[in-house]
């Protein structure tokens, strides 16, 4: 079969771009091409196209990491085309060939090319996926880290910028040296507030170069909150085989996905915008009610299931979602420990949302890994989960479920299942945290003193309470008896028969 590229588009039975690729014009630069990204945004730019719209909207996108390398040749072997699966529950597939992504830029060769493709006019929207731990955010301070070794780098005399903060800000530098309007900088990660949090970041870096452009980048830049979703587990050797085997595409790199998406964003921007809302986005002043119920339901919800699931030996999150001791687990904490923190959603009915991602999370085609949900868990559990716990602490709303979720970290991250077989844990804090929790029984709050992470939670005896009881529980009885225990005692506010609809 023909490898996918321009040449041999024609060639293939999967839906392809019915555009012009060569009339397409660059007008968003993103940072962080991966699977959510292919699967998200270029999609929606890719539909415009096919209608005939956006066609200046096309996207460059840029590689930091060494990671990175390979998204740049595999891309650039298949003239940035590529293909997304979308995976549903019943076994069917759909694949078409995304062809939005026009140009792609790996930094480390040539920062200076980067930031002239940023500083051109034409560049109107800057958007990221750079993961909640690419903010430069200290966890216990809330503040932009000024000491982190690539910032310090970027901000020495004549050097060539490599950190997203680096180029994005030499970027804006240049452009209001020649008096080009500056362009609108969208995050698109799981962070709270995730535009305000860039905001901060890239003003706070601005500000380290020289105070009056940090104020001018604050005041200036406009960095419009949005909250996105769709699963996107990671790209495996089998997916690429059943890509070719079933449509007929040899493609270096497919993404597979849920059925599922959504992207709702703050209508904010500089230099206009695509007509997004034409093709399902969902354009507002206000992004936070939309924001806070997908953190704290959807994502927050992957970190209950994935460090239990992974204690007794399951690999999948449909595994878990399947496990009807679970699935209960999991409804009770949405229902009564999450939902509780949440302003009213417009347009979202909390019940009807609860049950569709049980659904979500129980489509076994998605095959979404709990090794993948357990990574980098120091940048997402105080992002998702303990905000959820102080809230509740602060009204005194149930902490039950989230404490054993804490406590089931702690166990995981010491790397030995139920079973004794290694977990492969994945995290910047690794080893601190591991030594911090095998020290539980001497002194059982010692994973809650990493205050980098948990901040004072250490100092709240009731959470402090039910986290000792749930580690204990935990570590002699197992785990089903520890979520046992909180299933018996707080049941789902939905009634039993309710679950019926999931998929088990």
């Amino acid at each position: 079969m023909p490898p996918l590229n321009a040449t041999t588009l024609a060639e293939h039975a999967v839906p392809v771009p019915t555009y012009d690729r060569d009339r397409v014009r660059t007008g968003i630069v993103h940072f962080g091409v991966g699977g959510f990204h292919r699967a998200h945004q270029a999609v929606y730019l890719d539909e415009l196209m096919r209608r005939g719209q956006a066609m200046d909207w096309g996207i460059c996108g840029v590689g930091l990491l060494p990671a990175d390398r390979r998204m740049q040749r595999v891309l650039q072997a298949q003239d940035h085309l590529y293909t997304v699966v979308t995976k549903h529950a019943d076994g069917t597939r759909e694949a078409r060939v995304v062809g939005s992504v026009v140009q792609y830029l790996y930094a480390p060769d040539d920062p200076e090319a980067v930031v002239r493709k940023l500083a051109d006019e034409t560049t109107r929207v800057v958007s990221l996926t750079i993961t909640e731990g690419g903010y430069n955010v200290d966890t216990a301070t809330g503040r932009f880290d000024a000491g982190n070794p690539a910032v310090l780098a970027d901000l020495e005399p004549g050097a060539a910028p490599r950190s997203v903060f680096g180029l994005v800000v030499e970027a804006l530098v240049r452009r209001r040296e020649r008096g080009v309007p500056p362009f609108t900088v969208v995050s698109c990660d799981n962070v709270p507030a995730n535009g305000e949090v860039a905001r901060r970041c890239f003003a706070a870096f601005a500000t380290l170069r020289d105070p009056e452009l940090g104020e001018w980048v604050r005041r200036e830049v406009r960095f419009p909150n949005s909250m996105v979703d769709r699963i996107t587990p990671v790209t495996t050797d089998e997916d690429r085989v059943d890509l070719a085997r079933r449509f007929g595409v040899e493609d270096g790199w497919p993404v597979v996905c849920e059925p599922f998406t959504q992207w709702v964003l703050e209508d904010s921007f500089t230099m206009g915008r695509p007509p997004l809302e034409e093709v399902g986005v969902q354009l507002v002043d206000d992004v936070e009610p939309y924001e806070l119920m997908k953190l704290r339901l959807l994502n927050a919800s992957h970190q209950v299931l994935c460090y239990l699931g992974s204690l007794v030996g399951y690999r999948f999150a449909h595994e878990v979602c399947r496990d009807p001791l679970f699935a209960s687990f999991l409804l009770g904490y949405m229902e009564r420990e999450a939902s509780p923190t949440l302003r009213p959603v417009p347009g979202v009915d909390l019940d009807r949302y609860r049950l569709r991602l049980l659904e979500r999370f129980g489509n076994a085609e998605v095959a979404d890994t709990l090794e993948r949900l357990c990574a980098d868990t120091s940048d997402r559990i105080p992002k998702f989960l303990l905000p959820v716990v102080r809230e509740n602490l602060a009204a005194g709303g149930e902490v039950e479920h989230a404490a054993v979720v804490v406590a089931a970290w702690a166990r995981y991250v010491e790397g030995l299942d139920e079973r004794g077989g290694e977990i492969r844990v994945v995290d910047r804090l690794r080893e601190p945290l591991a030594a911090a929790a095998r020290r539980w029984r001497e002194d059982p709050l010692a994973f809650l003193r990493r205050r980098e992470v948990f901040g004072d939670l250490v100092d709240n005896p009731r959470f402090t309470a039910a986290y000792v009881n749930a580690l204990t529980s935990l570590h002699l009885r197992g785990v089903r008896s520890a979520i046992g225990e909180v299933v018996a005692h707080h049941l789902p506010v939905t009634a039993p028969d309710a679950l019926s609809g999931v998929d088990r």
